[in-house]
């Protein structure tokens, strides 16, 4: 089992960062891949970055691209969502998920393990 704690949400101006952190407890954090994915409220969960396990890579959504980076400590058991030049189409509540393995994955049904979840609401 791993367990996953997202947090560093919170509300933004337009314009402004934040930085979530996806912290796991459980079983051996460096063997996992981790996603990031938010959820508007009536819209699916749609996916944000993944990193691979060795953290060497990375894989983005093209709607955050040059925007957002997906980072990892794995001797913190963290992986990290640095979110700047934030729209108010990304406020979302957040959630990272993890899988067991090497790949990196884009679809929900990929992950087996979820946080849950941090409110973001971008102001305008």
């Amino acid at each position: 089992q791993v367990q996953l704690v997202e947090s560093g949400g919170g509300l933004v101006q337009a314009g402004g960062s934040l930085r979530l952190s996806c912290t796991a407890s459980g079983r051996t954090f460096s063997s996992y891949g981790v996603g990031w994915f938010r959820q508007a409220p009536g819209k699916e969960r749609e996916f944000v970055a993944t990193i691979s396990w060795s953290g060497d890579t990375v894989d983005l959504a093209g709607s955050v691209k040059g925007r957002f980076t997906i980072s990892r400590d794995n001797d913190k058991n963290t992986v990290y969502l640095q979110m700047n030049t934030l729209k108010p189409e990304d406020t979302a509540v957040y959630y990272c998920a993890a899988e067991h393995g090497s790949d990196l994955y884009r679809s929900t049904w990929q992950y087996t393990y979820w946080g849950q979840g941090t409110q973001v609401t971008v102001s305008s």
